[in-house]
């Protein structure tokens, strides 16, 4: 027969043990990060942490007093923005619209002057092959035939082919 006072001791045991484990669980330190950012674990802060940045340390742990960093030593570890966005007061949501629609009106300008510079770039590689081509053309020795004004067609004198091909070294010469 289990009386009702048997029935309970488990469960009280149980309790108490994970009472027991549950208050180490809350040992832990509490610090603000570079960022400004609140950083958890359960290892002390690292030493370049100053003293006044840790915001919780668990019960009866002494810490060593972190040495105030140099004037130098912060300026390594603390980027130049984080510093001025400390100093400003936060922005307004104007004020982040604005400055979103100013990056963003700069990355399409951006965009758009690596478009001309790629379409320019395909522009002038397809003029040098059609230059390339033109002066193999040249010096192939075939006949080129050409349409005047009136519709009749005439082939290129050896004159003529000498001034073209070296026109076309020329613009071939400019391609490399």
């Amino acid at each position: 027969m289990i009386t009702s006072r048997s029935y309970w001791l488990p469960g009280i045991g149980a309790a108490l043990l994970g009472l027991a484990v549950s208050t180490s669980a809350l040992a832990q330190y509490v610090w603000l990060d570079n960022n400004g950012s609140k950083q958890y674990s359960d290892r002390p802060p690292p030493v370049t942490v100053p003293q006044n940045r840790i915001l919780k340390a668990p019960r009866g742990t002494a810490l060593a007093p972190n040495p105030t960093p140099s004037a130098a030593q912060a300026e390594a570890t603390q980027p130049a923005t984080a510093a001025n966005k400390a100093a400003s007061p936060p922005q307004s949501i104007a004020e982040k619209n604005a400055e979103y629609e100013k990056l963003r009106l700069a990355q399409a300008e951006k965009d758009k002057k690596e478009a001309e510079k790629t379409r320019l770039a395909a522009e002038r590689s397809k003029s040098c092959d059609q230059a390339r081509s033109y002066q193999r053309t040249l010096q192939s020795g075939e006949r080129i035939a050409r349409t005047d004004k009136n519709g009749e067609r005439y082939f290129v004198s050896d004159d003529q082919r000498a001034r073209e091909t070296e026109e076309a070294r020329q613009l071939v010469s400019q391609c490399k």
